[in-house]
Formats: structure tokens, C-alpha cells, sequence
């Protein structure tokens, strides 16, 4: 069918209903829901089947879903209704939720149902389950939806008799942290609840912040509402009972000010921060043998576990977003992580992001941010260089979530990349005006053939997991949900670790990687990539530095990027890689299972 998404933003759920659908032989477009009365043109000048709208903050209007079958996302299970439906359930503490699809109609989130399916709510951000269990289930409902209206004999369920709970807009007097009397597990409540957006308003430092994210902190106490250290960027902040780690803040705007965006909160308050002590993790935070040894109240947003021969090196950074620091710190955990005596690596969050690259953020508030642009792209090169010329072991890129950019092209690294069957990949660069580094011409080619690996950057579209195995971008991937992809891969990593093979593999590594090496040198694939980023870097009238601008601070576009708009036929690209690859669970429709070669 030819199938119009219609969305506020192309945002994670978006992407990844536009790959799948095109997995199953759709022809998929998007229209985003810019300027008033822009839709209803659009809708009639696309002509599609079927409009379907993963996330959508505004009505369709009347001439739109009169004319049209418009099938809504909504975050919430049957009834529920409202704007702030995810965030009520956080805010809740609601341990089951669910995901339906409806029917446009003229009350909002009032329509017939088409498709229902339920969900689990674990204690993650609003982010990381929006990505994760929500997106799971908006996917299952979305695929059982479309293949109801295919059949064309479905009757939708009109929710008349089903029990309504209109709830309003979450606001900040609601979402405010009382320090002096909130407990720990109240305020992690509430700052889960409204990540990444909207935040929780909050007084600090003699200003109005945003505070975004936030982790629990076994040891350290102090006065409730107190400052007490920094650790890796973050603040911890003493609660009634305990205390917080925050990673992230953001600058209230000021009526007629510049947009402002989030940053790591130690750069954000900057000079605003009492001197506070500095409680850095060791590099290897979970070590076998250090005291902070499988303590969950430790916080880091670097982390390795050890079991047998297998070695896991895990972060959780915002965003998957990369800064010169979180790459140089996740260097020196890999050198110490390749010191321990394994013969398996795994790499990569247990859930959510993988990685998206540079800290576009970060660059963005830096004095100089065409040199900080050149520093966060240096300092990712040297960390996806050690993973290429690692020789003693075999890498294996754990690939939980998301991941984009040079996240992408880290993966690639790897020997092996196991893909969560819900994760989406964005291997490009053009859309943020940039050529691309991370050694992509030399890992990309080599994954999926020179043909493929130019039509990924060409088209700049999300690549779903299946769609990653069938190019070769991946080797494996996991059909389990976001919470079970640590203990599947782990279990599947002693296993590769165990077999005779393995050791063979191993040991033939290193003379591949010596052949490739005399044939063509990194370092002069290096060179190559850097030397037209550093030229974009330094011209200021380079697009990169606009689009990265309109991209931090949440700039909506004046139309829809074309790339979007035409209607893009079911993917038929092949990898000449003969490596292939395996499908763990049930397949989706049109997956191959390949065994590895």
C-alpha cells in the first residue's frame, strides 16, 4: 500500500514505523505537521491509502481524516486520553501500560480502535521506554492495524462503554521537586517522568534550570536540596532521604532570549558551581576486586562486568551523544577492558542508545565550535581505531537501541554486531552537512559493497534491524524486549567464548588485520575522511554549522525535507559481503536466517 506517516517530528518511533513498514512491502512517505492548513494539501497531493500518524501533537484536521482512513499512535492503553499520557504513567508509578491505535475522529484520542497491545512500565526514563517497551508495542499495534485495514474486513471497536480518563497536560506545578520532603524514589519519580521533555523546573544556583535525567546515589549525604559533587559532568544533589545524581541541565528561556539546550550540568552552571568535589569513578567502574564491585547506588555512566571469559564495557550517555570527554574517558576504559584476560568483548549500553556520534551540544555551546568540532571528532576516531586494530580477542558490538551517525560506524568496528530487533540505524552524515569520519569508508564498503554503502548516505533514511541484516550491517539479530538484551547477549557471547573455534578466529584475526593494513592503511583512510571534515569544521559558511544550530535548538524545519516526502518503495538492496548473518527469535516477514560465516 502506499502509506503517508503524518508527524510533529521524523522522531525514534517515526523512523522506525517508516523502516518497517517499508520492510514489509510498503511505500511509505512523511508529511510533518508544520504550518496550519499545510496538512490537508499535502495529504491530497500525496493521495495515499492510508494515513498513519506515530506522533502527532496537533489534530487532523477535518478534511483530513474525513476523507482519509487516519490511524493515531496513542501512548496510552483503551480510554485513556490527554496530552501527557507516558509521563502520567511514570509520574504514577503505573507498572503495566499499553499502546493504541485509533481512528481519527473529531474528539482527540476518541476514535475507534483498531489495534491494542500492552506493555510493560520498568523504573527508565520517559526517554528509554518511549524507545523501548512504548515503541515495541506502537510497532506490534501499528503492523496488526495496517494488516486489519489491508483485509479490508476488519470493523474497528468503538470504545463506547469502555471506562474514560481524561487527564490534562502534566504541568511543572505538578512535576516541581519539594527537596526538604521528597524522597529519593519521589524524585526519581519525577525526573524520569519528564525525560528528555519537557524537564523539571527547578531553582538552583540563584537561577531557573531544567533538570534532565537522574540516578540514585547510595552514599553521599547532605542537607536536602544541597549540591554535594560532580562526578563525569553530572551534580549530585542531596533529597529528603538520600541523593541524586543529575547528567544533564538546561537554562530556562527568557522571554525574547535565544533558545537554550541541554548540556552536561557541570559545563551548563559553569562558573555558577561552588567548589565541589570531584567523585570520579575508576576507569573501569565494576572491576572485579574494586569496592565499588556490582554496587548499584555507585553510579557511572561507564561500566564493565566480567564473566568467565567474556568481558561486557557498557555507557549510558544522554542521547547516545559523544563528547570529546565521554570518548576519551570510554577509550581508557576499552585499553583497560582489552588488559583483562578474555577472549570475548562486548560493547555497548543493556538497553536503549548505542550511540549517535558527537556531541553536537556540546560543540554547539563551546567558544570555538569548529574547534571542538575537530577535538570530539579526533577523539571518536581514536576510540573506533582501537576497536579496529584490537587483535587479542574478538568485539562484539551489543547493539541495544538507537544509533546513528558515527555511532553507527563505531558498531561497525566490531567483529560482530548484535542487533535488539527494535533498534533503528541512521548510518549517514549529509543531513547535519558533513562527509562522515569514524573510518566509514573503509568499515562501511567493507560491510555492505561500495553500490549499497553509497545509496545509505544518498538516501539519509533509517534502516530498521531486520533491513541492517539483510545489508550486512549486522550480524545478529535479537527478537527479545529491551530488558532481556543484556542477559541474551551475554549468554550468546560465553558461548561463542566457549567454542574451539573461537580461538582460531582469533588468531586468524590478526593476520586479516595485517593484510588489510598493507593493503590500505588506516591511517591514510584517516587522513582522508578528517581532512574534509576539518575543511567543513573551518568555514564558517559551511551548512554544517546552520543545520547543527537548528538541530540543538529544536529549530522546526519550514517544510518537510524532501528525502521524506516522495514515497520511498520497499528497500531491495543486497550486501555483496558474504559474511551474513542470523536472526535470534522469530523473524519478521521477509528476514532471512543466515548462518555466520
Amino acid at each position: 500500500m502506499r502509506i503517508l506517516l503524518v508527524a510533529s517530528a521524523f522522531n525514534s518511533l517515526t523512523q522506525r514505523v517508516h523502516a518497517e513498514l517499508r520492510d514489509r512491502g510498503h511505500a511509505v512517505a512523511v508529511e510533518l505537521a508544520l504550518a496550519e492548513g499545510a496538512l490537508t494539501e499535502a495529504v491530497r497531493r500525496h493521495d495515499p491509502q492510508l494515513v498513519v500518524a506515530p506522533m502527532l501533537r496537533t489534530a487532523i484536521p477535518e478534511e483530513v481524516w474525513s476523507a482519509y482512513t487516519c490511524l493515531i499512535v496513542h501512548p496510552g492503553p483503551p480510554g485513556d486520553r490527554g496530552p501527557s499520557s507516558l509521563d502520567w504513567a511514570i509520574h504514577d508509578g503505573a507498572e503495566e501500560w499499553g499502546v493504541t491505535v485509533l481512528q481519527a475522529d473529531a474528539e482527540m484520542d476518541a476514535g475507534d480502535v483498531w489495534a491494542t497491545m500492552p506493555c510493560r512500565v520498568p523504573p527508565v526514563a520517559k526517554s528509554d521506554l518511549y524507545r523501548g517497551e512504548i515503541a515495541d508495542a506502537a510497532l506490534a499495534a501499528v503492523l496488526v492495524a495496517v494488516a486489519r485495514f489491508a483485509d479490508g474486513s476488519y470493523a474497528p471497536r468503538p470504545q463506547d462503554g469502555t471506562a474514560v480518563r481524561v487527564r490534562p497536560y502534566l504541568d511543572q506545578g505538578v512535576r516541581r521537586i519539594d527537596w526538604a520532603a521528597d524522597p529519593t524514589a519521589t524524585v526519581l519519580r519525577k525526573l524520569r517522568a519528564a525525560d528528555s521533555q519537557p524537564g523539571v523546573l527547578d531553582e538552583l544556583l540563584g537561577g531557573e534550570w531544567y533538570l534532565h535525567g537522574g540516578h540514585p546515589e547510595g552514599v553521599l549525604r547532605g542537607r536536602p536540596g544541597e549540591l554535594l559533587a560532580t562526578r563525569a559532568g553530572a551534580v549530585c544533589r542531596a533529597t529528603a532521604d538520600g541523593a541524586v545524581w543529575i547528567p544533564e541541565v538546561r537554562a530556562r528561556r527568557l522571554p525574547g532570549g535565544p533558545p537554550t539546550f541541554k548540556l552536561p550540568a557541570v559545563l551548563a552552571l559553569g562558573d555558577l558551581l561552588p567548589p565541589l568535589p570531584e567523585h570520579a569513578p575508576p576507569v573501569l567502574p565494576g572491576l572485579p576486586g574494586l569496592p565499588d564491585d556490582g554496587d548499584p547506588s555507585s553510579w557511572a555512566d561507564i561500566r564493565y562486568r566480567e564473566d568467565g571469559a567474556v568481558g561486557r564495557l557498557s555507557w549510558s550517555f544522554p542521547g547516545g551523544a559523544m563528547s570529546t570527554d565521554r570518548c576519551r574517558r570510554l577509550l581508557a576504559a576499552y585499553r583497560e577492558a582489552c588488559a583483562r584476560p578474555t577472549s570475548v568483548l562486548l560493547l555497548g549500553g543493556e538497553r536503549d542508545f548505542f550511540s549517535n556520534g558527537i556531541h553536537l551540544n556540546v560543540i554547539e555551546a563551546a567558544a570555538d565550535p569548529a574547534a571542538e568540532s575537530r577535538a570530539n571528532i579526533e577523539a571518536i576516531d581514536d576510540l573506533v581505531e582501537a576497536v579496529l586494530t584490537t587483535t587479542d580477542r574478538l568485539v562484539v558490538a551489543a547493539v541495544a537501541g538507537n544509533a546513528a551517525a558515527g555511532g553507527v560506524m563505531l558498531a561497525l568496528a566490531a567483529d560482530e554486531v548484535w542487533c535488539r530487533a527494535g533498534a533503528v540505524l541512521n548510518p549517514h552524515y549529509r543531513l547535519m552537512g558533513l562527509y562522515g569520519s569514524e573510518y566509514w569508508t573503509h568499515t562501511l564498503p567493507r560491510r555492505v559493497g561500495q553500490a549499497a554503502a553509497e545509496r545509505l548516505m544518498d538516501r539519509a533514511l533509517p534502516v530498521s534491524a531486520a533491513g541492517a541484516l539483510r545489508l550486512g550491517l549486522v550480524d545478529r539479530v535479537l527478537d527479545c524486549a529491551p530488558g532481556a538484551f543484556a542477559a541474551e547477549t551475554g549468554a550468546l557471547a560465553a558461548h561463542l567464548a566457549s567454542r574451539p573455534a573461537t580461538a582460531a578466529r582469533i588468531t586468524a584475526k590478526k593476520t586479516e588485520q595485517q593484510r588489510r593494513e598493507a593493503e590500505t592503511p588506516l591511517a591514510a583512510v584517516r587522513e582522508a575522511e578528517l581532512t574534509r571534515m576539518r575543511a567543513t569544521f573551518d568555514d564558517p559558511a559551511a551548512p554544517y554549522h546552520t543545520l547543527r544550530h537548528a538541530f540543538v535548538t529544536k529549530r522546526r524545519p519550514d517544510a518537510t525535507p524532501p528525502h521524506l516526502a516522495r514515497f520511498v518503495s520497499p528497500a531491495s538492496q543486497t550486501s555483496s559481503n558474504p559474511s551474513g548473518g542470523r536472526f535470534t527469535g522469530t523473524a519478521p516477514h521477509g528476514v532471512p536466517s543466515r548462518p555466520h560465516g
